[in-house]
């Protein structure tokens, strides 16, 4: 364990292959599809489809593959599903996270890719950019509900690039290859500093959440390149993240779930505020 801190310290990533078996992401696919066909089929057509003449008790009538053609991500999958929920806190993961943030560890955010052959990856950008902590402890937790290849749109990191603890500028993207998330620019870092994290169905990837990271149009002629990322931090810090607005910035978040350890912050209690929610096609993700 401990050359593994020292690795993730290094590098701003570690990769940990077969952590979940064959039988636990069959589970969790099939789930994907469960809440995909339940929860679209509760929203506005214009959340999902983008043919105007579709309604959404279409989805109760497609297979499966073509139910998933319509989705990019479900957000907070934790509260939609029990099973979700039950991997924030996986033995598992709990064993890695205990090393590589601390023995008080908590959750604040959960979300499904649903990246199949043709969609969009994300441009470079660092997720505590996103999810702002006090102490630079926000960690990624990418889990591959498939092999995850080149092809079909792996992540890419830049190795080290977390070390100068500076959050980037950032912009539209400014590629067709990219969704509509923000890009990260003016960093110090070349193109050919990148390298691909290529790994196979069921092994996990811990991310820095200052390391720059990205992932390319999913490219195979067919197929998926699903993937559950969760992100904790220590439960030591206070986490003064708005998610887009819904929070207050001057509170702490409480709308969290302790993973392990003890929560200094206890007595604050904790709350349920961020509600879940699907992105569709019409809604590029």
């Amino acid at each position: 364990m401990k050359a593994l801190r020292e690795d993730y310290l290094n590098n701003g990533f570690v990769v940990i292959p077969s952590v979940f078996t064959e039988s636990k992401i069959d589970e969790l696919i099939l789930e994907t599809v469960r809440l995909c066909r339940e929860q679209g089929s509760q929203l506005p057509k214009t959340h999902l489809l983008t043919n105007e003449t579709h309604s959404p008790k279409i989805y109760e009538e497609l297979s499966d593959d073509e139910l998933l053609t319509h989705f990019l991500a479900l957000h907070f999958p934790h509260k939609m599903s029990p099973l979700f929920r039950s991997m924030l806190d996986s033995a598992e993961l709990v064993q890695y996270l205990a090393e590589l943030i601390g023995p008080n560890v908590k959750c604040m955010q959960s979300m499904l890719f649903v990246k199949k052959s043709g969609k969009p990856g994300q441009a470079w950008h660092q997720d505590e950019h996103f999810i702002p902590t006090r102490d630079r402890s926000l960690t990624g937790v990418w889990i591959a509900l498939d092999d995850a290849t080149i092809e079909n749109g792996c992540l890419w990191v830049i190795p080290g690039s977390h070390h100068a603890g500076v959050l980037y500028p950032v912009r539209p993207p400014t590629s067709e290859e990219y969704d509509g998330a923000p890009e990260s620019f003016d960093y110090p870092h070349s193109p050919d500093e990148a390298v691909p994290v290529e790994v196979t169905r069921g092994s996990v990837v811990f991310f820095h959440g200052y390391l720059l990271h990205s992932s390319l149009k999913n490219r195979a002629e067919e197929g998926y390149r699903r993937a559950l990322v969760h992100h904790y931090m220590s439960a030591e810090s206070l986490l003064p993240w708005d998610c887009g607005g819904q929070i207050p910035v001057t509170r702490d978040n409480r709308d969290i779930m302790m993973v392990c350890g003890k929560d200094p912050y206890e007595w604050k209690g904790t709350e349920d505020v961020l509600k879940p929610y699907i992105r569709g096609e019409a809604r590029s993700a």
